[in-house]
């Protein structure tokens, strides 16, 4: 590593006069590449145009960190808001951060700057300071021998999943402004959720559902994954449920090697993440004082606070402790019995006629459409007990209705139970869900 040669370099190429901030890449890939003989710098300008860090430095297989580069006369503590903005979705995503502009080189781990020090002065050109040749190596060095640090908490969990899902967020936003004209596999997907489920959703607003959606399905792989020393988006397709179709589907895309390198870099930082701690460990003690006792259904809370804490406002995401819910259903179940006289409460199965409307116009008796507008009704036989979740959430107040019926059913006829929940349970519940990442789970 040869700091002097470097400098040298940089400084003859900002005296042609015509230098960009891209015209160092080269020099500043090679001193990186030069911290050890298995250290490798990539630069990927592709990822760079969406918002990526400019250098992914790697250590074998491992990804040890990545480095800003800025031109010059840009100095990295006085960055424009636009930079800033971006910064601090890098600070929070990425552990292991360098910003430099050759001259100035800031270290930060874990979003905290541990360190700075200026090889040059830049007074009417570039002023070399030799003294501190031997300090940027030695921090290069220490960069490089950083690894995932342990994460001990589901709030530390929360924190670091945030980060990146915030980070996969915004370059994917990017991403789909760009390809609007190209019709990529991304921009595809976009036009189908728009054509499927919500119409009039922004870049902006489905990259936010994604980005979630991502971070929380490869958390719910993780967390009933039994191989510790190994974790990857191809795995985490491998341990999604099968009857989850939803999470399959987009996890097959996620998995695939067609998968946009603009985006692949940062799953494949969050598996790195997962792969670095034992989730189902880590989520051992999770809701013992709150009663939340599932954290698959219940660390959506949590994530979603660290994420974006005003959505979780919005969409009133705190969840009931499950004893609370179980109370709920219970006296439900206790007031259909009582008020109604239904001695089956939920379970009950009997039957009412009502008029439905078909969603079609009345015809006159000569086949025409009415012309006072009025609906066509038909008469249809429904259950009388109607379970209805408005804001459904991850489903846990419909999950307790459902242990409420079972032993009912089960405790009087046990072979009747699978066709029980065919034609008299699965009918009667419904939920409605706005968040993509709670409707998944």
């Amino acid at each position: 590593m040869n700091i002097q040669a470097f400098l040298e370099n940089v400084e003859a190429i900002y005296k042609t006069g015509a230098a960009t901030e891209h015209s160092y890449r080269a020099d500043l890939q090679k001193l990186l590449s030069s911290i050890s003989p298995d250290v490798i710098a990539l630069n990927e300008p592709k990822r760079v145009k969406c918002g990526a860090p400019d250098f992914i430095v790697s250590q074998g297989d491992i990804v040890i960190g990545h480095v800003e580069a800025k031109d010059i006369p840009v100095g990295i503590r006085a960055l424009k808001d636009s930079n800033k903005d971006q910064q601090k979705r890098y600070l929070a995503a990425l552990p292991n951060l360098i910003y430099t502009n050759c001259l100035d080189w800031d270290f930060y781990r874990d979003g905290e700057l541990v360190a700075s020090v200026s090889i040059a002065d830049f007074m009417m050109g570039v002023q070399p300071r030799p003294q501190d040749f031997d300090t940027l190596e030695n921090l290069l060095r220490e960069f490089a021998t950083q690894r995932p640090q342990t994460i001990t908490s589901p709030r530390d969990l929360a924190e670091r999943m945030a980060g990146k899902a915030n980070l996969i967020k915004d370059v994917l936003s990017r991403t789909l402004r760009e390809d609007a004209e190209f019709q990529t596999e991304l921009y595809t997907q976009y036009q189908a959720f728009q054509e499927n489920l919500i119409h009039d959703i922004t870049a902006e607003d489905f990259a936010d559902i994604y980005a979630e959606t991502i971070a929380y399905g490869m958390f719910a792989a993780r967390l009933h994954d039994t191989t510790l020393d190994t974790f990857s988006r191809q795995e985490a397709l491998e341990l999604l449920p099968k009857s989850n179709p939803f999470l399959r589907s987009l996890f097959s895309y996620v998995a695939g090697y067609d998968l946009d390198d603009r985006i692949a870099w940062i799953i494949d930082d969050l598996a790195r993440v997962f792969q670095a701690c034992d989730v189902a460990k880590i989520m051992e003690g999770f809701g013992k004082l709150t009663g939340q006792n599932d954290p698959f259904l219940h660390f959506y809370e949590t994530f979603l606070a660290a994420y974006n804490p005003s959505k979780r406002k919005a969409r009133g995401v705190w969840y009931t402790p499950e004893p609370v819910v179980n109370f709920i259903v219970r006296a439900v179940d206790d007031v259909l019995q009582t008020e109604f006289g239904l001695p089956d409460g939920l379970a009950d199965t009997s039957k009412v006629t009502i008029d439905w409307d078909t969603g079609q116009r009345a015809m006159t008796k000569a086949g025409k459409l009415r012309k006072d507008g009025k609906k066509a009704m038909e008469k249809r036989e429904v259950h009388r007990v109607q379970i209805l979740d408005p804001a459904t959430g991850t489903g846990t107040f419909l999950a307790e209705v459902i242990k409420q019926i079972a032993p009912k059913i089960q405790g009087v006829a046990p072979a009747m139970w699978s066709k029980y929940i065919e034609d008299d349970l699965i009918p009667r519940l419904h939920g409605f869900e706005l968040l993509m990442a709670s409707y998944a789970m």
